[in-house]
């Protein structure tokens, strides 16, 4: 009996979103970021296992939280290019008053990339594949750039770094963590990552069976220190097949910038 119930289980997990609040501080946030949130999604998989209605609740949600700057950070269909432009109908309606972004994902490359980047600019999201820009608030700015997908694409970490010094704080959004082992220098204060759903089928929480990563658990879910960074990795909203969750819990991430 209790083997039937946790299978039901992990079907009923995936629909158990949450909001995980995660302080970040640093001395290169400048004070006027002091107090700005980010919010950070990913791996939606919009799909078969993942409605639009539940992308439409997911949009509700982001909005619900009032976000200064929204990420995305990639996988936002599975198994079909077919359910590409209704994901981003709904996306559009993500707000933030200081930009929404993303990057792709080894699936938006697998569906159709080209139109992912189509529907994603004319949702009003800000690629950031190997590209970066500055928010500006007030006389303080902070950099936020990107790199293509580690599996599908090229990686150029420069537009991200050029123009910056070590007293500049610069987020550095990748779709797969494992990217945080080649970054060339310490100048990157925070990188954003997703695609391993938190090993969506977990041991209560503690160790998964199967990571997509060379790097075993290291990147499996949340806040990791390395010698170069600090890397935030999201369990992510979606599934791929099968379609269930086990103590990995799907998330938005809410990053709360704290001056020191």
């Amino acid at each position: 009996m209790s083997c039937f119930l946790l299978l039901g289980y992990t079907f009923i997990e995936p629909y158990w979103l949450i909001v995980n609040t995660i302080p970040f501080v640093s001395s290169d946030i400048p004070p006027s970021f002091d107090g700005t949130t980010i919010v950070f999604v990913s791996d939606i998989h919009h799909g078969p296992f993942f409605g639009r209605w539940r992308v439409a609740n997911l949009v509700e949600r982001i909005n619900r939280l009032q976000p200064d700057i929204v990420v995305f950070g990639g996988d936002y269909v599975h198994r079909h290019a077919k359910y590409i432009v209704p994901c981003f109908k709904e996306l559009r309606h993500v707000t933030a008053p200081l930009g929404v972004f993303g990057v792709l994902g080894n699936h938006d490359h697998w569906e159709d990339a080209e139109l992912t980047r189509q529907q994603m600019s004319r949702a009003g999201i800000t690629i950031l594949d190997n590209l970066a820009t500055w928010i500006v608030q007030g006389q303080e700015r902070i950099k936020i750039g990107g790199v293509g997908d580690l599996w599908e694409d090229l990686q150029d970490v420069r537009p991200t770094l050029e123009d910056t010094d070590d007293s500049d704080f610069v987020i550095l959004v990748s779709h797969n963590p494992d990217y945080a082992e080649f970054i060339p220098t310490r100048n990157i204060d925070l990188m954003l990552c997703g695609h391993t759903h938190g090993g969506q089928v977990t041991f209560f929480g503690k160790w998964a069976p199967f990571v997509p990563s060379q790097y075993g658990q290291k990147y499996r879910y949340g806040l990791i220190e390395t010698p170069k960074t600090r890397v935030i990795v999201t369990k992510g909203v979606g599934t791929v097949t099968p379609p269930v969750r086990f103590f990995a819990r799907p998330e938005i991430v809410e990053v709360k910038l704290k001056h020191e």
